[in-house]
């Protein structure tokens, strides 16, 4: 980024900063710090953690972006030296979380039938029908519509409250007569006091609480899943991570990323090639990036969960290792077997899992979820207990996430209204589960989306993926019917 003027230089005045959020490297530093917590390095990186804190260095925001000040020219020469010693550490030497597709593929339950697809009872019932379903092209038509316009609702449901704790969105939900969630969140019958003590995401409310939705405003949770069928109508299903690279550089601006994506953006502008774009001073690699970019990796390959894991592992190593990547296999995985129509979400949530490496930590966490889904009828029980065993991540971590999703859907026995009501309850990136959750709960619920959920968001969707700004869900939905038909 270049330096800003010197001061004076505009008008007179002072210098006004560019503060870009999520690449600021005084910022990266304790990020990649709590990294290294989790992936085996802490007594490795001791030592440089120690210099860090004791130089004046701060530990990693939060909640927000960035830090709310630049650091010193000083501090901030010694995070990019301490960036580079990080990258230095040996990696941890574990065979329950591999990175690459082989040996992902050596994990899964049985022995293949095919390049890196397992045999079908090892992910979900056989099929003898074709790949459209039960009920054929126009089915499968209709389930995607329901998909993508599940997908909206959830997001749409959940942007109010993203960032803000767990006890603030059961404040704000219980003052609006809205707990358990059942409906879309509403500063209406509030207090001002409560209002004040828990504001709502600053950029949602005026588009997302239920007395301002008119259409569905932009999203990153709906901008990549109208990336990816543009990578698949432009390349097709063997498209390459390549690919996907130039895809964004030419269709996806900067501004529009966030977290592993606009590092992974930063890579490709350094001159990176992927895999490195995914690792070089990239610590949000196991984050939920690449598990909201999974869908339409399931929809184009109904009932074919090994064949969509794969598609999203070539999309995901552009930002994403360990955990982050797992978290798209999963849910690609979990899609594709409820894409073909003819399973419950229980069968679709064991085919994501068994495409996910089993020891690993997102697989723990998701068997985790469920089995405690299945042990409580009150859903805050269930959440309590997922927040007091992961909330050591950071609230955009993938293994959270995806154990919320997993378990939100479990407790919800597949209904579309309880299954996002319950995703976006439980907080931490409430949009994004919200809109997995909506994604799969409509495929799998007999009812699709209930017209009180689709009605607000009036067919139309905004964007700035180019082609597709004001483009209905029925529109999408014949779109992505026409790649899932493609060899």
């Amino acid at each position: 980024m270049p330096s800003p003027p010197p001061a004076g230089a505009a008008g007179g005045g002072a210098a006004e900063v560019v503060r870009l959020t999520w690449v600021q490297p005084e910022d990266l530093l304790g990020h990649e710090f709590r990294q290294a917590a989790e992936d085996g390095r802490a007594a490795a990186a001791e030592p440089l953690l120690r210099t860090w804190l004791d130089a004046g260095g701060r530990p990693a925001p939060a909640r927000a972006g960035s830090s709310p000040a630049p650091a010193s020219p000083q501090l901030r020469a010694l995070a990019e030296r301490l960036l580079t010693a990080l990258a230095a550490l040996p990696p941890p030497l574990s065979a329950d979380e591999p990175r690459s597709w082989p040996a992902i593929t050596a994990t899964w339950p049985e022995a293949a039938t095919g390049p890196g697809r397992p045999a079908p009872e090892a992910i979900g019932p056989a099929r003898a029908e074709g790949p459209d379903g039960a009920d054929g092209a126009d089915g499968l038509c209709r389930r995607l519509e329901a998909a993508w316009t599940g997908r909206a609702v959830g997001c749409v449901l959940g942007k109010p409250v993203e960032k803000l704790p767990l006890a603030g969105i059961r404040a704000l939900a219980r003052a609006a007569g809205n707990w358990p969630l059942h409906d879309w969140f509403t500063a209406r019958g509030v207090p001002p006091e409560l209002l004040a003590a828990h504001p709502w995401n600053r950029r949602s409310a005026a588009t997302s609480l239920a007395e301002n939705i008119d259409g569905v405003p932009e999203d990153d949770d709906l901008n990549y899943p109208l990336l990816n069928l543009l990578l698949l109508q432009r390349h097709g299903k063997r498209f390459t991570t390549a690919d996907v690279a130039r895809l964004w550089l030419d269709e996806l601006p900067a501004g529009r990323t966030f977290t592993a994506e606009r590092l992974a953006h930063r890579n490709l502008l350094l001159g990176l090639e992927p895999p490195a774009t995914a690792t070089h001073r990239n610590p949000f690699r196991e984050w939920i990036g690449a598990l909201i970019r999974a869908d339409v990796h399931g929809w184009t390959n109904p009932g074919d969960p090994a064949a969509a894991a794969a598609q999203a592992y070539r999309d995901a190593t552009l930002t994403h290792t360990g955990n982050g990547l797992y978290a798209a296999l999963f849910t690609a995985a979990a899609i594709a077997e409820a894409a073909a129509g003819r399973t419950d979400v229980h069968t679709a949530l064991r085919a994501g899992l068994a495409v996910v490496p089993p020891r690993s930590r997102l697989a723990e966490a998701v068997r985790h979820a469920v089995d405690t889904a299945g042990r409580y009828a009150d859903f805050d029980r269930v959440v309590d207990h997922l927040h007091a065993r992961y909330g050591h991540y950071h609230w955009v971590h993938a293994v959270p996430n995806t154990a919320l999703v997993a378990a939100a859907l479990t407790h919800a026995d597949g209904d579309f209204t309880r299954s996002v009501c319950r995703a976006v309850s439980g907080g931490w990136d409430t949009d994004s589960n919200g809109a997995t959750a909506g994604s799969l709960a409509a495929l799998v619920d007999p009812a699709g989306v209930p017209h009180r959920w689709s009605a607000p968001l009036k067919n139309r969707l905004a964007t700035t993926v180019p082609g597709f700004d004001g483009i209905g869900f029925d529109t999408l939905a014949q779109l992505t019917a026409q790649e899932a038909a493609r060899p």
